[in-house]
């Protein structure tokens, strides 16, 4: 009696695996979507095709001046003659060493979190972006102190001021959430109440509002004699602002945590906090990364709005050059420009929580 032999599985047909088969799949299902990918095809390449002719292939990358652009290309001169500018605002040209060396820190302490650094190192290079980073920055960009020749805050500006207030509103911001936080969820009354005013008052309010009550009216209201300076105001206006919306979202992750988790930690015999730091925020901050992030996205791109109390960030740098008759045909590249550094870094937060969020198996999938 013959045994017979199964054959061995034949490979897919090359229209089902492979680039093709992901085309088939995907973009070519049916008729109705051929039509349709064939379709925006075609709007694409007729939109992307003279968009690359005039950013790359008929632009004009370095020159003296205005005069070196050419029409219907476009002109990147004007980037590169007022870099210096648009990242540094008026800091003293002699300087900008000091911010350069900040500069440095802060892409030392940032890059590693996006590489297989070791877990140890990320931790103290988070260490250090907390606590240390700011000390480091404050005294090297404002100076005053061993020696350093003292900048005026209002001489900052450009993509440093931005980066500063991002990141002092994002350090402070989070920890005051989560302080508002706990508090809405007090069982004490008078705490409970304090923390739903502050957050409701501050949600409220548009950011431009604060701002400007910030800068203009405040004074008004403080002893003769007693000032503050106009960066720190528009610093105490975006924490307060971005804490509120940090908060609710913390208070929506403390509000997924099952209650078991609550009371196991009380049968533990664990003091208040104690069982908020070691068992109840560390789940409920890793359920809420995605909020948080968003948050901070947000905090990031609100940093716009502190053109209209005078102070120059990036955008605000392009759009005081775009007045100079001379660049008054750069307007598409100056926004182009401001527009590129915020998608760079905002799409690195974007990423950047992602992967945290996938190291620590936030959706529980485990």
């Amino acid at each position: 009696m013959s045994v017979h032999k199964a054959s061995p599985d034949l490979p897919a047909p090359i229209v089902n695996r492979g680039l093709i088969g992901w085309l088939r799949e995907n973009l070519f299902s049916t008729w109705y979507n051929s039509i349709i990918t064939l379709g925006l095809g075609y709007l694409l390449l007729s939109w992307l095709i003279p968009l690359i002719n005039w950013a790359f292939i008929d632009a004009v990358f370095l020159g003296a001046g205005p005069e070196s652009c050419v029409a219907n290309a476009a002109c990147w001169v004007f980037i590169e003659q007022r870099l210096g500018f648009f990242i540094y605002g008026f800091y003293p040209e002699a300087m900008r060493w000091r911010p350069n060396l900040v500069f440095i820190l802060f892409a030392l302490t940032v890059i590693p979190q996006f590489l297989p650094t070791p877990a140890k190192l990320r931790k103290w290079l988070a260490l250090f972006g907390i606590s240390g980073l700011p000390i480091a920055a404050y005294i090297f960009i404002s100076g005053g102190h061993f020696g350093l020749e003292s900048v005026a805050t209002s001489k900052w500006g450009g993509l440093m001021l931005t980066l500063i207030l991002a990141y002092v509103g994002i350090l402070a911001a989070l920890p005051i959430g989560v302080a508002l936080a706990l508090g809405r969820r007090s069982d004490m009354p008078i705490i409970r109440g304090i923390c739903v005013i502050f957050i409701e008052f501050w949600r409220a309010v548009p950011l431009i509002t604060i701002l400007f009550m910030a800068s203009v009216m405040l004074p008004l209201f403080l002893p003769d004699g007693v000032t503050f300076d106009k960066l720190m105001r528009a610093l105490v206006g975006i924490v307060f602002f971005q804490s509120a919306y940090m908060a609710e979202v913390v208070r929506g992750g403390l509000q997924a945590i099952p209650k078991g988790q609550y009371e196991a930690a009380e049968a533990l015999g664990l003091g208040y906090w104690r069982r908020m730091r070691l068992i109840i925020l560390p789940q409920a901050l890793k359920i809420v990364i995605p909020g948080i992030a968003n948050t901070v996205i947000s905090l990031f791109k609100d940093t716009t709005l502190v053109l209209i109390i005078g102070l120059f960030d990036i955008l605000g740098a392009v759009k005081s050059t775009l007045s100079d008759p001379a660049w008054d045909n750069v307007m598409a590249e100056g926004y182009l420009f401001v527009a590129f550094c915020f998608w760079v870094f905002c799409f690195g937060m974007s990423r950047y929580s992602h992967r945290l969020e996938k190291s620590l198996e936030t959706g529980h999938r485990n």
